[in-house]
């Protein structure tokens, strides 16, 4: 009550409630490392913060989005672990499974909506921490006076709500410099972390990953062979530390 809190005071109470924590990075990563990350409940997190002529919306994840849309979400065991989910089907998917994860995520961790008390609700960062699309996604429910600064809202149709499916989320193309013209709706935060669940398991992979709570690792369920950086003298063969090599660890 009496400071702003710190980026690290607030992973420290992540890491209390639900074994997550943020990470700062200096600014947006590609969709297979930022995703990478999530299997081992590490959030990356920008830093900078939205130009101050457009406090309702910005097209890049900033300091708000980061604070007020993601780190209380990341406080709800659910959501912690459905967000692990995608991170962990991410791990050795090709790149093209890569992407239909990340738009799952976007669609979902982003811009998700659930069903709670006869009304849809948001917990997708993209909306709690923007004001103007909040009211967007959920305002057709009530009727509110919009404010005349909401210009972006006003300009755009109301949106389309689809039920939560990741096949369907996989393949919704969407913009990222306006309101979301489509948005996916899950029963609950279970139910969302269900689903994925259950996409993420028909995915083909090389692996399939596990997370260990208690000693933070991610293990997986075969031995694999680094095909990038093994000296060529070593290509043909699998070194005995390699076979061994069926456990990835979070270096703290």
């Amino acid at each position: 009550r009496n400071q702003i809190p710190q980026q690290q005071d607030i992973s420290r109470f992540l890491l209390r409630k639900t074994n997550f924590r943020m990470r700062p990075v200096a600014g947006l990563l590609s969709s297979r490392d930022f995703l990478n990350g999530l299997a081992f409940r590490v959030f990356f997190s920008t830093q900078y913060i939205r130009h101050h002529s457009k406090p309702l919306y910005t097209p890049e994840p900033d300091i708000c989005h980061e604070l007020l849309g993601h780190a209380p979400m990341f406080a709800d065991a659910d959501f912690a672990d459905f967000s692990q989910e995608i991170g962990l089907a991410s791990l050795g998917a090709s790149d093209e499974d890569v992407q239909k994860l990340a738009w799952c995520y976007w669609h979902s961790v982003e811009f998700g909506l659930c069903h709670e008390d006869g009304e849809n609700k948001a917990y997708g960062a993209g909306l709690l921490s923007s004001f103007g699309e909040l009211e967007h996604a959920c305002g057709g429910q009530h009727d509110h006076n919009k404010g005349d600064e909401d210009t972006l809202s006003q300009q755009q149709p109301p949106p389309e709500i689809k039920e939560w499916d990741p096949k369907v989320a996989a393949q919704q193309e969407f913009p990222i410099t306006t309101y979301q013209p489509v948005y996916f709706l899950a029963e609950s935060l279970e139910d969302a972390k269900d689903k994925m669940r259950k996409f993420c398991e028909d995915l083909p992979r090389p692996f399939f990953a596990f997370h260990n709570a208690q000693t933070n690792t991610v293990h997986i369920d075969r031995p694999v062979k680094r095909a990038v950086g093994i000296p060529e003298s070593e290509d043909t063969t699998t070194s005995e530390q390699e076979r061994d090599a069926t456990t990835a660890r979070l270096e703290n």
